[in-house]
This record gives C-alpha cells, structure tokens and sequence, in this order.
C-alpha cells in the first residue's frame, strides 16, 4: 500500500524539474557549492526574506517572511533572557555628541595603555580617534533649527546605558543589574555590504550587567557562553568560542570573547561577542555602589551582543542548491499542507488540510495550508526555497487511507498516519534539527585542520604544505606578537583567538616549541 502512494505521489510530481533530484540548481538559481558568493545574495532575495532595492546602501527592508524569521530568533533570545533573570529596556535611538567624546576619550586611553604595556590609571584621556566617531551617523538639524548639541544614531549603546547606571545603581542591593534591548543600530559601513552579514542598519542584542566585583562579572561571561551553546543548538548551528587577540579586542575591554559560525565557503562569521569590561567604563561614568563597608566602589561590567548575522548564518549553512533549509526552531512555517485541487474531486481536501492545520496548531505548531489553486510543482517549489522543514501532501487516496504524504526538507518521503499525525510530525521535525546538526557539524569537522609546521633555516621561515583556501587552522601557539604577525603573514588568514576548549595534552608551539596546550585558529573573517 505504501509503495503505492509513493509511485503516485511521484507521478504527480514528475512533470516539475525541481523536484527531480539535487544535484544542479533548478531556474535560475546559482549553484551555492560553485559560487556561495552568488548564491547568498540570490537566496535571501528569492527566498523574500529582504528587499535590498531601498535607496540606501546597506538599509534592507525585512519582507515578512524574513522578519517573521528574525522574530522567532528574537523569541528565543527573549526566552533566554527571562530564564537567566534579564530585564528587558528600551533606550532612545540618539545620543548627544558629549557622550560619544566621553566613549572616545576611555578608548582611545585605553588603546593607548594597552600599546605601550601601561596601567591605563597612568594615562590622561587625549584627543584621539577611537571608539564608533568614524562610523556613526548625526543629526546636526531639527526641522529648519540647527541643534545646540549634535546628536548621533547609536552604533551600540554603552554610552547611552551608563549614563543611566548611577542613577539605578546606589548600593550592593542594586547588583547584579542585567539588562537587555533589542533594537536596531547604525553604523556607517564602508565595505562591500551584504545582507546580514554586513549592513549599516543593524537588528541587535546587547545585554549589560554590572557587577559588585570581577569574579561576579566573570561568572556573567561564562552564563552568556552557557545561553549562546543553548540558542546555537536551537539553531542547529557550530560555533567556534575564541578569546580573541589583544590586538583584536575592543579597546574599552579587558577581553574579548568571539563567537564565530563558519559559512560553507570556509569563512568565519562573528555572530555573538562578550566583553569583559572589568571596571574601566564605570570609572569613565562614575559607575559606583556602596559596599557592606559603607565605601563607594567601582562596579565591574560585561556586554553578550548579537545581530541578523545570526540569520546570515542560518542561510549559509543550511541552504543548498535548491533554497533555505530552515531549522524548525525559527521556521516562520513549520509544516505547509498542499491539498490536492482538482474539479469534480469527491472528497473536500482543502477542508481536510485545514482541518489537520487547526489540529497541529493547537498542539503548538506553525502550519500554512496552501490551498492556491496553483500546479503541486509550483507550490513544491516555493516552499522549497522558502526552506518549510515538512511538506504534508493531502489528496483523495491519502484521505481514503488514513495519511499524510510528507516530504522533508533536508530529504526523504514517507505516509504519516492521520490518527497521530501531531506526534508524527513532531517526531519528524526533530529528526530534521537533529540531520542539520549532523551535516553542521560534519562541515565544520572537515574545514578546521591542523595547520602546517613552520620551519626556520639560516634565519628564514618556510612553510612545510600549504594553506588552502575553504579551511580554518588551528595550531598550538605560545609565542610572541611579532611571531603572530609572521604566521599571518605567511599564511594571509588572521588570528581567532584562543579556542575556548584548548588542546588535552601540551603541544609544541608552532613557532618556538614551547609546550602549551593553548589551541588556536586562524580563519579569513566576514
């Protein structure tokens, strides 16, 4: 019986090229394993998740499906949040310009002092460049009236946020103070733009605490790492945790973790960050409590930021050359319903199909029912690049047998029994997440490979192999700056970090042979 109902169901089916099997892109669309930079840009588009045709660069508009997406992963950061006992806040959009000096000033100190090996303490606040002054965007005007103090759209929102936390921070009952926004942000950008992963208007997280001392604030940065391994598991998505380099951490912090998702290409794409601030901001804003000995002291701060470039990870990864895969967690649609639609049918399919929606959705599923009267291959077509994880076909014989014909996204058709057609599907979806965990995982198993000795003979260096593009590196490492700067060089990929899980047992340093079980990874970045 099985056997036919999937020999009709392909005999339907047949007539549309895009359901005959994935090994070239179907109509147009670019082969994302010949040219990913062609297929990104495609897919996004296609797939209606932005419109990139606004009149300014790097300011896509969110169609509602994409933003439908981005909401779902904002559910599960908001989820996160409340479990962890952040409070969520809305700052305003503009800043006055004595804030972005006050930021400009600590940083470009701070810069300064990490340069050149001192106690930051030791140096005045100079004119310098540093911080967002390049890149932000002002508002010197209202109406016809120039304004008294010129304002900026906020690039992050420290220095709105602790021009605040004086106010809201008095004593040791007050700590910890964890706060959240979600918001948008805008950054002048002025590489190549593309969508999600490099844009001038940004949908972004930013949690800040403040903290009664650095161990508290410590144990902040590894609950962030904690939530950011829950929402990439719900994601289906690996990541790469690094402490990042001196050279590459934000200059108003005490260090920097990054949290990098690889692309099919080999890139790396920064998705998340965590900075340690110690209590340098909150000396620059008089961040104080008083303490059980009645003394004023500085709090101590961490910042767990992220953006769309989690979306931008999710289109790279999962696609393929057919469309999106979305990972059930944050499909807009988690199951779509295609009735058959044909004249004269003896059997109400469509209100079939709705029927079997309203059921899945009471029990807490997504579901559309494309009841278009369109050909099956088109409908088939459009949710595939939409990337719906599960397709359930209902027509006539499906109906007479008590099923359901599902097609899953990531492969594979199978009847699903009408009776448990809730926990079928629900068993399916998992077993889809659980596939595009595998196949994440497999790539990123794959990319990352050790990276090949270095030699040094009469004073040179040489290469033994080489670097290849599609790869990340890792390498155990116990060097100097200037012994960086010459992997760098040779290699042309730049330093991670630190891996957050480091080698078991000591290796040679690649350089000067030292032990050390610091592993570290060497990538091209987005």
């Amino acid at each position: 019986m099985h056997q036919a109902t999937n020999k009709r169901h392909l005999d339907e089916t047949e007539v549309h090229p895009k359901t005959m099997g994935h090994g070239k892109a179907k109509r147009g669309i670019p082969s994302k394993t010949e040219n990913f930079n062609e297929w990104y840009p495609f897919m996004v588009e296609a797939a209606e998740l932005v419109d990139k045709r606004y009149p300014i660069k790097g300011m896509d508009v969110w169609r509602p499906y994409g933003w439908k997406t981005m909401k779902l992963i904002d559910a599960l950061t908001h989820a996160e949040m409340e479990r962890t006992n952040h409070e969520e806040v809305n700052f305003p959009l503009l800043i006055p310009e004595n804030l972005l000096e006050k930021e400009n000033a600590l940083v470009a100190r701070l810069k300064r002092a990490r340069e050149e090996g001192v106690d930051p303490d030791e140096l005045r606040d100079e004119v310098e460049e540093g911080g967002f002054k390049k890149e932000v965007y002002w508002v010197k005007h209202a109406g016809e009236n120039d304004l008294d103090i010129p304002m900026f759209l906020r690039p992050t929102s420290e220095t709105a946020m602790y021009t605040m936390f004086p106010l809201w921070i008095r004593s040791h009952k007050d700590l910890p103070l964890k706060i959240y926004q979600v918001v948008n942000t805008f950054r002048y950008e002025t590489k190549q733009t593309r969508s999600f992963i490099r844009v001038r208007e940004i949908h972004f997280f930013e949690a800040h605490t403040a903290h009664a001392n650095e161990d508290d604030a410590s144990l902040q940065i590894q609950e962030d790492l904690e939530i950011v391994d829950r929402l990439m598991h719900d994601l289906c998505l690996p990541i790469i945790k690094a402490k990042r380099p001196v050279w590459d951490t934000f200059p108003g912090a005490w260090y920097t973790i990054g949290i990098d998702a690889v692309m099919p290409n080999g890139r790396t794409l920064q998705v998340a960050s965590c900075h340690h601030y110690r209590d340098q901001w909150a000396k620059a804003f008089d961040v104080t409590y008083e303490n059980l000995e009645a003394k004023q002291t500085h709090c101590h701060q961490t910042t767990y930021g992220m953006s769309e470039r989690l979306l931008g990870a999710v289109v790279g990864m999962h696609g393929d050359d057919n469309g999106l895969i979305m990972p059930p967690s944050i499909a807009p649609f988690q199951v779509v319903i295609c009735p058959m639609i044909r004249k004269n049918l003896e059997v109400d399919t469509v209100a079939v199909a709705h029927d079997v929606a309203d059921l899945l959705r009471k029990r807490g599923l997504r579901v559309k029912v494309d009841d278009r009267d369109l050909h099956p291959g088109q409908k088939y077509y459009d949710w595939e690049i939409k990337g719906v994880p599960l397709r359930l076909d209902i027509g006539p014989r499906d109906i007479a047998q008590g099923t359901a014909f599902a097609a899953r996204r990531t492969g594979g058709k199978e009847p699903l029994p009408m009776d448990t057609i809730v926990e079928e599907c629900y068993r399916v979806l998992d077993e889809i997440s659980d596939e595009l965990r595998s196949r994440a995982s497999q790539h990123m198993d794959d990319v990352v490979q050790p990276l090949p000795t270095f030699n040094q003979k009469e004073g040179s260096w040489s290469m033994e192999g080489e670097v290849k593009d599609g790869h990340i590196y890792e390498l155990a490492f116990d060097g100097s700056d200037a012994d960086a700067e010459l992997i760098e060089r040779m290699t042309g990929m730049s330093f991670l970090g630190d891996a957050t899980e480091p080698y078991v047992n000591e290796q040679p340093c690649h350089i000067s042979g030292n032990m050390t079980t610091r592993r570290v990874l060497l990538a091209k970045s987005y």
